[in-house]
């Protein structure tokens, strides 16, 4: 290969691996699978128990099988209503688990003050400071 190229490709790969072993992408990593397996968790509750359960109020009717048909298009409204409960109870579930999270952070794990003492400041800075705010005052007074 030519010189030039493979220069790049190291720095390609190096700015990569400096990428992607950062510990957010490693975080978005985990949460993203632990979304897909809540995901499906929450999916099994709508289909197996909230769904019938909406079908017992509404009469025995399938929310997902609900349809429209005009000559041989089929416009499965019901499905897409599944979608959205899918989506509400993901969206309400996690909205309580971050809840949680929050309240148990605050209660159990007290935040540690953090206080940051400025340092002191040498002879010589004083002195800067004294003529700055001088100069700043004649310069507001002309």
């Amino acid at each position: 290969m030519w010189p030039c190229v493979t220069k790049i490709m190291k720095k390609f790969i190096e700015e990569f691996k400096e990428f992607a072993m950062k510990g957010n992408v490693i975080d978005m990593a985990v949460g993203v699978v632990i979304g897909g397996a809540f995901s499906k968790i929450v999916t099994s509750l709508v289909e197996n128990i909230i769904t019938p359960f909406i079908g017992i109020i509404t009469g025995g009717t399938d929310i997902s099988g609900l349809m429209v048909k005009f000559g041989n298009a089929q416009f499965k409204y019901g499905a897409f209503l599944q979608s959205i409960i899918d989506f509400l109870i993901i969206a309400l579930s996690i909205f309580v688990f971050i809840k949680l999270i929050g309240k148990l952070k605050s209660t159990v794990i007290a935040p540690e003050e953090i206080v940051e003492e400025s340092p002191a400041l040498t002879t010589s800075e004083e002195l800067l400071v004294e003529i700055r705010d001088l100069l700043s005052k004649e310069k507001n007074n002309s």
